[in-house]
């Protein structure tokens, strides 16, 4: 099944981990503050988002532990693969994640990194861990909604 695109997005990443140990909150757009290298890592797909996290540093918040592999064209101007990243985000937009990850114990993480009108955006989450049974539960939701889509397809 093909997922429909946005036109002016390209998607790069998406971490669909996410999706199944969390249960999303709300979702917020963010800007990359990024180097050359980088850029041009992303253009080939060569990111990973697996265990990254937003975390704020004074007012300002910042992508930890997200892999960008260094950019094999170039040459001693390669940037550092898991360097912090500032998140260009609107002011309210950030004291709403502040607070909320302060009072409500949410965590804030990527779920997708895309290019939209040329620019590199990440897609951030609140988000809350979701406990084993919840996770079972997902699964067989998945699987009886495959059943379902299986059996369809054969009656036709």
């Amino acid at each position: 099944m093909e997922k429909k695109s946005t036109p002016g997005i390209l998607l790069i990443h998406e971490n669909r981990k996410a999706r199944f140990d969390y249960e999303i909150i709300e979702t917020f757009e963010a800007g990359l503050a990024l180097t050359g290298s980088e850029v041009k890592s992303l253009r080939d797909k060569n990111v990973q988002l697996k265990d990254s996290y937003v975390s704020f540093v004074g007012n300002e918040a910042f992508l930890q532990n997200a892999h960008i592999a260094p950019y094999k064209s170039s040459s001693y101007n390669n940037h550092e693969p898991e360097r912090l990243r500032k998140l260009l985000m609107n002011r309210i937009e950030l004291s709403r994640i502040f607070g909320a990850l302060r009072e409500k114990g949410y965590t804030c993480i990527p779920l997708k990194i895309y290019f939209k009108k040329g620019r590199a955006k990440l897609e951030v989450a609140l988000v809350k861990g979701r406990k084993t049974h919840d996770k079972r539960e997902s699964i067989k939701k998945k699987e009886i909604a495959s059943q379902l889509r299986d059996t369809v397809r054969r009656s036709r």
